[in-house]
């Protein structure tokens, strides 16, 4: 029973990290992460470039994002080094447990998709990333239908788990019913055996004397 509830609470709790930054131009933003042996991290990312005629941060072909995720417990080992468009993902297993360091750099990108290295991008860069960390099923799906599905399921599963522990505190009070009543019917027996004993026992006590007056009365002793 409990082992079910925590199999739902399992599947409700994913640790996930929503957030965006801004970047000078094409220096390096880092940031670091405690992560578990195992654990499953899927990131989602986006880079705008702001630009002064359309006075926004819009997504720019010219600009990718290089990433690199090191082992900071392991002399910086290098677990991703990949390149990518101003929107992508990234995925890594941590293969142990410790600190890493998760960092993004904008890029220039050539027209026939080669890489320019960093020099020529101008004005800030909006970062936005998707972090969640702590997959269990290792499949990740955009289909809202899907999630919905998905999210049905867990409220009936939580649904019948309030009727687990309704139908339990149903259980406890009637066994706390019976147990009281059990005592109850445990203590008249002892209270009528000892009424019996003592009633037993002064009949004892008056046949024997009735008797011995009637042996003295006949002079028999």
């Amino acid at each position: 029973m409990w082992s079910l509830s925590l199999l739902s609470l399992a599947a409700l709790v994913i640790p996930s990290q929503a957030l965006y930054f801004y970047i000078d131009g094409a220096a390096q933003k880092c940031f670091f992460e405690e992560l578990p042996k195992d654990t499953l991290v899927v990131g989602h990312y986006e880079a705008s470039v702001w630009d002064d005629q359309a006075k926004s941060y819009i997504a720019k072909p010219d600009v990718g994002v290089f990433i690199t995720v090191e082992e900071v417990f392991d002399n910086n080992h290098r677990v991703i080094a990949q390149r990518g468009s101003s929107k992508g993902r990234l995925t890594f297993s941590a293969a142990d447990s410790g600190e890493h360091r998760l960092c993004f750099t904008p890029q220039n990108v050539a027209s026939s998709g080669g890489w320019l290295g960093s020099s020529g991008i101008h004005g800030t860069v909006k970062f936005q990333l998707d972090l969640v960390i702590g997959e269990t099923s290792k499949i990740e799906s955009t289909d809202k239908g899907k999630i919905d599905d998905i999210v049905q399921k867990v409220r009936d599963l939580n649904g019948r788990l309030q009727d687990i522990r309704r139908e339990q505190v149903f259980q406890r009070e009637r066994e706390a019913e019976f147990r009281d009543q059990s005592e109850s019917t445990n203590a008249r027996v002892v209270r009528w055996t000892l009424i019996q004993l003592a009633i037993l026992g002064v009949t004892c006590a008056w046949q024997l004397s009735h008797l011995r007056a009637f042996f003295i009365k006949q002079k028999l002793t």
